[in-house]
């Protein structure tokens, strides 16, 4: 998996901000990987075969980065694909979709570094009434230390050290920094 993100250009290095807000020499660009419908399609099928027979009526995806694997991972197990989306900042579940109580919802993400985007989404399903089935993702940046359900599954984990914007050592170098996630950054 290292090998493929390596050779679509999709593991950068440099001074990033990540969505979490902490920076990074490193940084996953999913979509870039994503983008090849091989990729998608084996990719997924990692997720979807770990999944598969643990009663999965819905796959929920936080918007933008989880979307096209939530998607493709839904397709696979042949379920309802929703996605939730900031609306002022703030995660909902927008567009008409909803979830039942008691649907088994599964949690589909492409890079996770904290975890907050899907904790929001978690906390979105059980206001719902519905039930976690698991947390899936393509990358798990903390290796394994962020456990956000007990069915957690990632086709990539590793440790990647990410810094607070105080501690960062680019910052005190004065590297520049980009900021290329899906949610507005500013820089720091």
């Amino acid at each position: 998996m290292l090998d493929i993100f390596k050779n679509t250009g999709a593991l950068l290095d440099g001074h990033f901000k990540l969505t979490s807000g902490r920076h990074s020499s490193t940084y996953f660009q999913c979509a870039k990987v994503l983008q090849h419908p091989e990729h998608l399609t084996a990719v997924c099928r990692k997720i979807a075969e770990h999944f598969t027979g643990k009663g999965v009526e819905t796959v929920i995806s936080p918007a933008i980065g989880g979307i096209v694997v939530g998607t493709e991972v839904g397709r696979q197990l042949g379920v309802k694909t929703i996605f939730a989306e900031r609306k002022e900042g703030v995660m909902t579940i927008r567009r008409g979709f909803t979830l039942e109580p008691n649907e088994r919802v599964l949690v589909i993400e492409d890079v996770i570094t904290t975890g907050g985007s899907v904790a929001e989404v978690i906390a979105l399903i059980k206001s719902a009434g519905a039930s976690l089935a698991g947390v899936g993702s393509v990358v798990d940046r903390s290796n394994g230390r962020v456990k956000l359900a007990d069915d957690h599954f990632s086709v990539l984990s590793m440790e990647v050290i990410s810094f607070t914007p105080e501690e960062c050592p680019l910052c005190k170098e004065g590297v520049p920094i980009d900021a290329p996630g899906s949610r507005a950054n500013k820089q720091n």
